[in-house]
């Protein structure tokens, strides 16, 4: 998928409102960061890791995903092949809180978690 093709209606992340909200938490404890920005890197034994990072600004390749708390979600273009579809929910599993990323494109992931492969 190209940049000049992206649709953020149809081809960019989910992003539900409770990460939305976390989002926004992080943000407003951050005096440098504006806005939360979303990539992959390679990792792992099954290829890719999810990347979050609160940035100042947006990277020149960046696509611009605005949420519905005022938070500007940063995807990275060369990330997008991978990351399009993914819904981002924030979940509290016991005591233990953290970000799950549901991709459909996933096809495995090795056995600590930390990485995946897709279709």
């Amino acid at each position: 998928m190209s940049i000049a093709s992206f649709n953020p209606q149809q081809d960019t992340v989910i992003v539900t409102s409770a990460a939305a909200a976390h989002f926004k938490r992080q943000l407003s404890a951050s005096k440098e960061a504006s806005a939360v920005r979303l990539s992959v890197k390679q990792s792992g034994c099954t290829g890719w890791m999810y990347v979050v990072d609160l940035v100042a600004e947006a990277g020149a390749d960046d696509l611009h995903v605005p949420l519905e708390t005022g938070v500007e979600l940063l995807v990275d273009a060369k990330s997008l092949s991978v990351v399009s579809g993914t819904e981002i929910d924030y979940v509290t599993e016991g005591v233990n809180r953290q970000l799950k990323f549901n991709n459909p494109r996933a096809k495995d992931y090795c056995g600590c978690g930390e990485s995946f492969s897709v279709n």
